[in-house]
């Protein structure tokens, strides 16, 4: 019995792991010749940049975590914006959240569709052209009626002046 059986010598090369105990990787024998594992390629200046930015980023999120675990603040910690705490203030002030939010999403999706329909109207062959000159002719009866002659310009500023005063509510 000693005689059928063969006693295999094996050898692990330097490239293969263990995993739970079993060997992965490259296994040689004595009928099998192993080469040796080869240098890392060589880098580009911009491989190098890469490589460098993503250590540097990897260093920065591993001292903000440490920066985080021990309860200090981060170095790169930012002062928040002023117009960020007018916003922050106005939403506190404000009693009926769910309606405010309800109106600002219904704003985007008005928005979005009148978007839609003004693509969809310039894209027909005749209407873009007719409202051009509705446009156009427009613009000359406006400057003809308000702006030609001096009383009527004054007439105009005037009334821009009240509609102001009554948005604004100053006087």
């Amino acid at each position: 019995m000693a005689s059928s059986t063969t006693s295999l010598r094996l050898a692990i090369s330097s490239s293969s792991t263990l995993n739970d105990g079993r060997t992965t990787g490259a296994v040689a024998s004595p009928q099998c010749v192993s080469l040796p594992t080869l240098p890392p390629p060589t880098m580009s200046s911009q491989n190098r940049l890469q490589t460098w930015k993503s250590t540097t980023y990897c260093r920065k999120l591993a001292r903000n975590v440490v920066a985080m675990a021990t309860g200090d603040a981060p170095a790169e910690a930012a002062e928040t914006p002023e117009i960020v705490k007018t916003i922050l203030e106005a939403w506190d002030n404000v009693e009926d959240k769910y309606a405010v939010s309800s109106l600002a999403v219904a704003g985007v999706v008005a928005l979005w569709g009148s978007a839609g329909m003004i693509s969809a109207i310039d894209r027909l062959p005749l209407i873009p052209g007719v409202f051009e000159l509705v446009g156009i002719g427009y613009s000359g009866w406006f400057a003809y009626k308000n702006l030609v002659f001096k009383p009527d310009r004054q007439a105009l500023f005037q009334k821009i002046k009240e509609t102001y005063k009554d948005v604004i509510g100053k006087s």
